[in-house]
């Protein structure tokens, strides 16, 4: 019985996993891109920093807070913590366009 459901959990991770991971890029205006930056930043940093960071990026342990990051960090500094890491934070979670994304929504918090 603890075969079929862990047979059945593991199917359904696997069907929610291909599910996802599209590329879905419009091309639109300047003011479209501006606000398709933010919230394709926005959406990277909650994919991918909320399990260290905390749901609202409040910092959890020894992770630092990240909701007010961009009064301490200038998007610069931010993206190379994402490239190279600091601390506890291993470098590339991020790369190109998302590491760049993502630094620029989390300089934005202030």
């Amino acid at each position: 019985m603890k075969k079929a459901w862990l047979a059945l959990l593991l199917g359904s991770a696997l069907v929610l996993g291909a599910c996802g991971g599209g590329d879905d890029t419009a091309d639109g205006g300047s003011n479209g891109d501006t606000t398709a930056d933010a919230s394709k930043g926005e959406e990277l940093v909650k994919k991918n920093c909320t399990s260290c960071h905390g749901g609202n990026l409040e910092g959890m342990g020894n992770t630092p807070a990240l909701n007010d990051v961009g009064s301490r960090l200038s998007e610069e500094e931010i993206l190379d913590v994402i490239n190279n890491g600091r601390n506890a934070m291993p470098k590339g979670l991020l790369s190109g366009e998302d590491a760049e994304a993502a630094a620029a929504w989390l300089a934005q918090q202030k």
